[in-house]
């Protein structure tokens, strides 16, 4: 059955002026991810000042593990929802709340299993990772506090994904700033006044996560829309728990194995020495920040191009795939063209130490040339899952810039000793995603899956 009750224009992309949609869409977003770098910011600060280097050494030592889980639940909860986008600019309501109740079942599950799962094989993994001795302790409380939360980071994160696949990205917003200033203020509180330690800061940080992921279930409940959220309803459907797994397991499953390959590229940069570190590091943040803009629009393309296959406006959505493959382009080169010039002065605010500087220049000029690569892989690999084609995506991106970059890198260090070496496999390797993206959407039939699909159930 499908309905056509005709939904508000402000969350409906499949009509207006494409540009202005994508532009309002990703606006939210990069200030929301930019509050929440900024509060990850000092939410370091506050426990480096106030608890001193080993504290901060403990936080810092689970960080990479907490980005692969954050990397692999971002891609279920950003692939669930493409589905819940498509079914939306279909106007396939009964298929769209199956998919939603059945996403927040898969939520509840996770969050469960990974509250356990983490409080249990905390000291293994950390030990694992080679965390030293003298902050172990403090990383198992700050860890395990962490996953004491991971339901409401699981269920924001889900929610969240389905806010913007119905195209509102204002609430998500307004519920990341509320989220923050609470995280920042009980740090303060928790960590400066009260003296209470790492596992306060993390305890923090579960408290802001679940006032915000509240918000989000109050706006689902009490919502007047197609996408209402019945906490009652909330069951496992198996077809729609089919298609939010082979839509959301590639992508978060892209996202950690990019995050492992960059751990085997980090281990070639730290033969180079500390200098080296630090220069390297302190570009990471400078292109963290620097990217948002991408980030964002390429996250308002996935939306797009999945709300419009669902509507069958396939005109409109390569005339979309153009204008944001074009607009990402050219914001990351002119991101790029302002770092290759302020490239001292940047790494600068990090170490005024010349080593680190003269690395981290060279790193940033060797790569940023390049960013509209980067930019244009991503864009690619937005529009891909949007289509539903999330696999490929991470096929495309795991060989590229894994299986390939990671044996590049090292052999080319081996053979020609200097930093530039491993600088050099980011570009390599971004050129080669970009030429299989471009021979995979000129070549296939990637548009017309969604209704092969439903023509199937």
């Amino acid at each position: 059955m499908r309905i056509t009750a005709k939904p508000a224009r402000s969350t409906l992309m499949t009509e207006g002026p494409i540009a202005r949609q994508l532009i309002a869409f990703a606006l939210p977003l990069m200030l929301g991810n930019l509050f929440q770098q900024l509060y990850n910011t000092a939410d370091s600060l506050i426990v480096g000042n106030f608890l001193g280097s080993d504290a901060l050494a403990a936080v810092s030592s689970s960080s990479n593990l907490i980005q692969l889980m954050v990397g692999f639940f971002n891609g279920v909860a950003g692939g669930a929802g493409v589905v819940i986008a498509r079914y939306y600019g279909a106007r396939d309501i009964p298929r769209l709340q199956r998919t939603l109740h059945t996403m927040m079942a898969f939520g509840l599950a996770a969050g469960c299993l990974l509250t356990a799962a983490g409080v249990t094989l905390t000291p293994i993994l950390l030990r694992l990772m080679g965390t030293p001795e003298t902050v172990l302790p403090q990383s198992i409380s700050y860890f395990r506090t962490y996953f004491l939360g991971s339901m409401a980071f699981v269920l924001y994160n889900i929610c969240m994904g389905a806010l913007q696949a119905v195209g509102d990205s204002r609430h998500p917003l307004q519920y990341l700033m509320i989220s923050s200033v609470i995280n920042v203020a009980l740090d303060l509180l928790f960590v400066g006044v009260l003296g209470w330690g790492v596992a306060a800061a993390a305890a923090a940080t579960a408290i802001s996560q679940t006032v915000s992921t509240v918000l989000c279930l109050i706006r689902l409940t009490h919502s007047d829309r197609d996408y209402r959220l019945n906490l009652r309803r909330i069951r496992f459907d198996l077809p729609a728990l089919r298609e939010i797994l082979s839509n959301g397991v590639p992508s978060g499953l892209a996202n950690c194995i990019i995050s492992i390959a960059n751990v085997v590229v980090q281990a070639n940069i730290n033969a180079f020495g500390a200098a080296a570190m630090a220069g390297c590091g302190a570009h990471s943040r400078i292109e963290g920040f620097a990217f948002l803009p991408v980030t964002c629009f390429n996250m308002a393309l996935t939306t797009f191009v999945s709300q419009n296959l669902g509507a069958r406006r396939y005109d409109r959505v390569k005339k979309g795939a153009r204008i944001g493959l074009v607009s990402v382009m050219v914001v990351a080169e002119s991101i790029a063209l302002m770092i290759y010039i302020l490239s001292p002065r940047l790494i600068g605010l990090f170490s005024q130490d010349p080593e680190v500087i003269a690395f981290g220049v060279m790193h940033q000029r060797t790569t940023t040339p390049f960013f509209f690569l980067l930019a244009y892989t991503h864009a690619m690999a937005a529009i891909q899952r949007g289509a539903g084609h999330s696999a490929v995506a991470m096929l495309v991106m795991a060989v590229c810039w894994c299986v390939i970059r990671v044996p590049y890198v090292t052999l080319a260090a081996h053979l020609r000793p200097v930093l530039t070496s491993v600088s050099s496999g980011y570009p390599v390797t971004w050129t080669l995603s970009s030429i299989v993206f471009t021979i995979y959407y000129f070549k296939t039939d990637w548009m017309h899956s969604f209704e092969r699909h439903k023509a199937r159930s």
